[in-house]
């Protein structure tokens, strides 16, 4: 696949959230382009309203998902939220479909985000997965 100048340069640029260092220069290790947005996308579904400090509305709340009733209502009103937060606080991500499936019995939840990055043509799929550890 040929790359265009678009996706041939770094446009965003995110780092690891373990903070890895590189094996020889030993500076930041750092997530650019779709990367960098997948993983945004991924900290603010995982993050519940009001876990960050300043910010009381900053978050996807979807671990609630896993003691909920599992309807197809719950299940809409969940990609709703999923929609709302992402547009609200990743910029760089437009949003084309969500797709929420579970396994209830195990309580586990599959979230499938079909996105497209800003200035980069090709959708990105991005998938999630909540599972109980309790």
């Amino acid at each position: 696949m040929a790359r265009s100048p678009l996706t041939a340069r770094v446009i965003y640029s995110d780092i690891f959230t373990n903070l890895d260092t590189h094996p020889v220069n030993k500076g930041v290790l750092r997530k650019t382009n779709v990367d960098a947005v997948k993983q945004s996308i991924r900290n603010i579904l995982l993050t519940d309203k009001g876990e960050r400090p300043f910010q009381p509305n900053f978050g996807g709340n979807i671990r609630a998902l896993l003691f909920d009733n599992a309807t197809p209502q719950t299940f809409d009103f969940a990609k709703q939220n999923i929609r709302a937060a992402i547009e609200s606080y990743e910029p760089r991500a437009d949003v084309m479909d969500v797709v929420i499936s579970g396994e209830i019995d195990r309580n586990e939840i599959f979230i499938t985000i079909v996105f497209r990055v800003i200035n980069i043509e090709n959708p990105v799929t991005l998938e999630v997965v909540l599972e109980r550890v309790r």
